[in-house]
This record gives C-alpha cells, structure tokens and sequence, in this order.
C-alpha cells in the first residue's frame, strides 16, 4: 500500500514538473514576442488582447505565434523534458540526472522561465499599480451629459478618420520625425497647413503620447470618444465582455451627438466585432455599422473576399465616398468615424496602389495610407457638405511594430501619435508645445465643430482649443498614466455596470 501511495505520489509530482516546465518555455517564449512583435503595450493591453472576442484576426498574427513562440517552446519543452526524464529501454536514464536532482532543477529552471516573462511584460509593474487605488475619476471626471455642451445654430457635420498605428515618427527628422526622410509627406503638409490645426508636443509638427488603456486600437478608441481609458477589472470575464453591455456607465461623444440628433456612422474594413467595436459603438448612440460583411452585402468587394484583417483601405475609402453621398442627403447633420487598418503591423498590407518608393514594406505601406487620405480629404473639400464638415485625422496610437522601429529609430527619440483638425471653425489658443493624450480628443473634437463646453473638460479630457491645461500637464505624464494603472472601485462601479 505504501508503495502504491509513493509511486503516485512520484507521478503526481513528475506530473506537476513536466506541466511547470511546459507553462515556463511558453510564458518566456510568448513573452519574448509579444514585446518584439508589439512593444510595450501595458499589461492591461495583453489581458485585453489574450480574452477578447478573436475572431476577424488576421492569420498572418496566429500563423507568427505558432512559428516565434509556441514552436520554440515545444521544442525546448521536448528537449529539456528528455534531458531531466528520458530513458533507454533497459530503464537507465539517458542523462545522469537523480529523480530530486531532475525535479529541483526543472521546477527552478521552469520559475526562472516564468520570472523572466513576468519581468518581459511588466506583471510586477502592473500588480503594484493595481494594488493601489485611485481616485482620479472621483476627482476629475466630467459626465459628459451632465455638462454643459452647447452646440451652434448650425450643426456642424463630423468626419473621424482613425489611421491604425499613425504616428509621428514617420517624418522626416526636419520636421520633427523619427526619420532620415519623410515617408507621409501628405500627411505632414496637412497638419503643417496653416489653415488646420495640429495639437503638439513640440513648437513644431506633434502629437499625443500614449496612455495606459488606450495602447491599442479599441483602448484608444473609447479613449477619444470618452475620455478614458478601457480598463477591464480582474475577474470581469473578458471573452465575453463587450457583446452585451460595453461600458454601459460611461456617456461618449456618440451620446452626446445623439442627444443633439446627429445621425452616426461606423466603418472599419475589417470584422467589426473584432475587440469589441462594434457593441462599444452601437450600445452609445450609433446609427450603423459598416465593415467588412456590409461591404461584401453592397458589391465593394466580392462574395467571401477577405485579405490581412478584411479588405484594403482602398476599398474602404471607396466605400466610405459611397456612403457619404447618401448620409450627407439626409436632413440631419451627421457623425462618420471609419477605421483604417493597411498599416497594422506587421509591415502592413500592399496594396495595388502601393509603389515601393522606400526600403522597407511597412514604409511603403504607410506611403501609400498617407497619399490615400489626403486624395479622400480632397474629394470631401469637393462635396457639397464640406462647407459645413469638420474633419479630424488621429492616429489611435503608436505602431506596435516593434520591429520596425528597432531597425529605425533612436532609443531617445519621443514617439508621439498624429493628429490634424481641418475646416474647424475654432481657433486654437495655444496648439504646441502641450503634454496630451487621446482622452484629450475628446472635447477638443466637440470644440471642433463648434461646441462650447462649460469649465472645458469632458470625462479626463481637456478641450486643447481653449488653452486650459490639461491633467497630464497639471499632474506630470508620469504621475498621471500611473493614475490611470491604478485599481479604481469608482470605475468598476460606475462605468461597468450600469
């Protein structure tokens, strides 16, 4: 009997040490690339990523894992599972490992493992944050709907071009790039123009820095059109958050132009649910959803067509010019924000319009979205609902084509996301040299088309045409992202549930 209860006690713990070992050689090696592929995202950006809803991903990323990480790890799993265990068929042991040597030295080298993806990802980092409260929502947010917004007498018309991973680092170092020279020379002459506007960190060409919980696209998304960050709670179920009730505590710029009797659009050229787009969107005033399956329903692109994350921007500035037409007959005044997604990484998608003028794909990729928005911004200054339209163009955050950047750019260069406001009827009081982040977006969008907002501030967001400091310049960047990390009883409360 008591040999029985040790032999299963000894499987039991081989067992335990075969597993352990397998979770260290995947965490190190799915640690590893994620920071490479990606970059430093936050941890909160990879507990959204791993949970959330995956379908409509490009391939391409599963097809990369499989090869970067998940192969890596069987094989060193197998190699060392036969170093520590194996044996030959007369029963000896191929390496002269004791069966305590063998599993002190797995289970040490399986926590080393899993200490080094933890350390890779910031785990520590972000279970000192979150153990700690904050009260910054208690302190500083404005409900949108419970401020004063008044709109003029003539609703402005609104167009939101999100550009997937614009940033600024793209120009040439002239004008205030990362680069030795201009791959968005388009882009950069639109927001050098005097008649627009460019918000910036510099007295220059700028943008905003990225903030924690909006580092990816559906994060910074709710970032500009709320004015704060999207912060799943530990033990929310994030497989399933989103389908039926996304933020429903939260009031957005899609609230308040529904209020105002604004008809609203989405298109993105991809699976709208993908990371939860299309119920944030449609749970907070959103008329319609346009995306991939719609486009393939109205012949933009043919039955089943499905390339990278969905179809090419070209077909997406096709069908965004076709649906303008019809929104802009309409009687009401309107809100179209649309998606780009041809320079996500990695090294994005070529396009047939696409010359390779440059060295790298991802540079001719970039090239070709910069030239794509500046002939849609043309065509929307030739309608006849231009005259009344603002149009805003904002990168959703910094490229996670780590990648790309390693090869390019100096370790110390300031890495900041485009933007650029066109046809305002608002003057800027004071447009560079400001500390901002894409809640700031958010009133500032409003202000845009003509809103006057009461004290400035909608959500954490400051409204940048009026001057007024915004929190990360009141507070520091540093000190106010790690507010924003921090656990907030006041949010879950609040903004998850309803």
């Amino acid at each position: 009997m008591n040999e029985n209860n040790n032999n299963k006690k000894d499987m039991a713990i081989l067992i335990s040490c075969i597993v352990l070992l397998f979770l260290g050689c995947l965490g190190f090696f799915s640690a590893r690339w994620y920071i490479t592929e990606f970059g430093d995202t936050g941890f909160d950006s990879i507990l959204y990523t791993l949970f959330s809803e995956m379908s409509g991903t490009d391939s391409a990323v599963i097809r990369n894992y499989m090869l970067t990480a998940l192969l890596p790890a069987l094989v060193s799993f197998v190699v060392l599972t036969l170093i520590f265990w194996a044996k030959r068929g007369n029963g000896e042991k191929i390496y002269p490992f004791t069966k305590k040597r063998a599993r002190i030295i797995s289970l040490v080298l399986s926590g080393v493992m899993l200490l080094s993806a933890a350390v890779t990802v910031d785990l520590p980092g972000y279970i000192y944050y979150v153990s700690q409260q904050s009260t910054i929502y208690q302190e500083e947010y404005v409900d949108p709907l419970q401020a004063k917004i008044t709109f003029p007498e003539e609703k402005r018309n609104l167009i939101y071009i999100f550009l997937e991973s614009m940033e600024n680092t793209y120009m040439s170092e002239d004008v205030g790039g990362g680069l030795s020279y201009n791959v968005m020379p388009e882009l950069t002459a639109l927001a050098a123009d005097e008649e627009n506007i460019n918000f910036s960190h510099t007295d220059g060409i700028g943008g905003f820095h990225n903030m924690t919980g909006a580092s990816w696209t559906i994060g910074a998304m709710v970032a500009h059109t709320s004015g704060i960050p999207l912060k799943v709670p530990i033990g929310v179920d994030r497989n399933e958050y989103g389908q039926d009730s996304f933020l429903p505590g939260v009031n957005t710029m899609t609230n308040v132009l529904a209020e105002a009797g604004y008809y609203q659009t989405l298109m993105v050229g991809s699976d709208a649910n993908f990371g939860g787009r299309k119920p944030y969107f449609e749970q907070h005033g959103l008329d319609r959803t346009f995306d991939i399956f719609t486009a393939r329903e109205v012949g933009i692109v043919p039955p089943g067509y499905f390339v990278f994350w969905g179809m090419e921007d070209m077909h997406l500035f096709d069908f965004a010019k076709q649906e303008l037409t019809k929104i802009a007959a309409q009687e009401q005044p309107f809100n179209f924000t649309m998606l780009t997604v041809d320079t996500h990484r990695t090294n994005g998608y070529v396009c047939r319009k696409c010359v390779g003028l440059w060295g790298e794909q991802y540079e001719n990729v970039i090239s070709c979205s910069s030239k794509q928005v500046n002939e849609f911004v043309n065509w929307i200054k030739q309608q006849d609902f231009y005259e009344n339209t603002t149009i805003v163009i904002a990168g959703d955050h910094i490229t996670m084509d780590e990648g790309y950047i390693d090869r390019n750019v100096d370790e110390s260069y300031d890495r900041t996301v485009y933007n650029c406001i066109i046809n305002s009827p608002v003057e800027e009081q004071n447009s560079k040299n400001r500390q901002f982040v894409a809640a700031d977006m958010f009133p500032t969008t409003l202000a845009a088309i003509g809103c006057e907002i009461e004290g400035d501030r909608l959500g954490l967001g400051t409204n940048l045409f009026s001057g007024k400091p915004t929190l990360a310049e009141e507070m520091g960047m540093e000190a106010f992202d790690a507010e924003l990390t921090k656990t907030s009883d006041y949010y879950t409360k609040n903004f998850f549930f309803d």
